[in-house]
This record gives C-alpha cells, structure tokens and sequence, in this order.
C-alpha cells in the first residue's frame, strides 16, 4: 500500500449531551396534563353510573305506567261483565214479564164479552120468573126475543156475525151441507133452507151454517 494513502475511520457518533437546564412552563404542562387525565378516568365512571341510574329509572317508570295501564284494563274488563249480567238479568226479568202478562191477556181476553152478555142472562131470567108467575105466553115470546136481539147486539158489538147463506149458492168453507131437496124454483146447489145460523168473527169462520140444499127441479118419474 503506498505510504501516502491512509485508512478512513469513520468518525463517532456525537450526540448531544443532555442539558440540565428545561424550559420553566414544562412541569406546569406535565401537571395539567396528569390531571386532565385524572379528571378523565373519574368523570367517565360517573356518567356511566349516571347514566345507568337513568335508564334504570325510565325503565321502573315505563314498568309502573304498563301495571297502571294493565289495571284500568282489567278494571274495565270487570266494569263490562258487571254490566253484561245487568243487561241479562233485565233481559231475563222483561221475557219473564211479558210471558206472564201474555198468559193473563189469553186467560181474560173475553172478559168483556162475560160483562155484556151478563145483562142477557138477566133478562132471561126475568122472563123465565115473569112466566112462572103469570099464563100470558105473549109476555114470554116478548120477552124472550128482546133477549135474542141483545145477545145479537153484544155479539155485533165484538166483530162477529151471523152467517146467513139462504138463497146463495152453496159453499163448503161457510156452510154445513145436512141434505139435499128437489126444487122448482131454485137451481141444483142453492142453499134453500137454512137449520141453523152460522157465525163468523171478522173473516174467520166460528161457527158454519146448516142447510139444505137444492138439488134442481125434480125427476119425472120413469115409465114402465
């Protein structure tokens, strides 16, 4: 190696020696900062605890207003059956009523008429007294057919109606066919005779009439 080159060292790493001297604010920043830092890690707990008794509390008062809400549901609950058996029981009492009070219109339903007839049977007894006590049979028949027109009377009064088909033709849904009688004057199927009245209340028949009925004129007789 020539003499006139050297080996190059690498010159050592200087680093600066530590300086005791700091700037004067540094440990007021180091200060505030630790207790920025405390004041952090304690607050934090707090809020959660804060917030944890809040929504414990919402929840208890969200759990209370659904007992109150369930309460007055079952307080209507009861309100409405109460009322429900009310309504029945009245229900109940007003068929019974009626029931009965239909029973007792079937049951005196013709009480009027026993009234009205009951002067009839008065008179009927008069004359029946006024005969027993005297021969004058003109009285009696006098008598006794002022009785039939009352009893007429009473009967028209409630809407029935004697039936009386003389001369009409026959039907069987108003008259009773008790025989039949060659006729002349009246053709086949006309009542001619009537046995007994019938009577009818409004279109109904109560009671039908009794008749004979023409069966046309007669038949010569045959020749042998």
């Amino acid at each position: 190696m020539p003499w006139n080159k050297r080996k190059k060292t690498p010159a050592p790493d200087v680093q600066p020696e530590p300086s005791d001297e700091q700037p004067a604010d540094a440990p007021r920043a180091v200060d505030a900062a630790k207790k920025s830092q405390e004041e952090n890690s304690t607050a934090a707990p707090e809020v959660e605890m804060i917030d944890g008794e809040l929504l414990d509390g919402e929840a208890d008062e969200g759990a209370a207003d659904g007992g109150d809400e369930i309460e007055q549901l079952r307080a209507e609950l009861e309100e409405a059956k109460d009322r429900a058996l009310r309504v029945g029981a009245e229900l109940d009492n007003f068929r019974k009523r009626a029931a009965r009070q239909m029973e007792e219109e079937r049951r005196y339903a013709n009480i009027h008429l026993m009234r009205d007839l009951l002067p009839a049977i008065d008179n009927i007894d008069r004359a029946i007294e006024a005969a027993e006590k005297s021969d004058d049979a003109a009285g009696l028949l006098e008598g006794f057919r002022m009785v039939g027109q009352m009893l007429g009377d009473t009967l028209k009064r409630y809407y029935c109606q004697p039936i009386d088909p003389l001369h009409d033709p026959f039907d069987p849904a108003w008259h009773q066919a008790i025989s039949q009688m060659p006729s002349e004057e009246y053709e086949a199927n006309t009542v001619i005779v009537v046995t007994q009245t019938g009577f009818q209340l409004h279109d109904r028949v109560v009671r039908p009439a009794q008749v004979i009925v023409s069966s046309g004129p007669p038949q010569p007789p045959e020749e042998d």
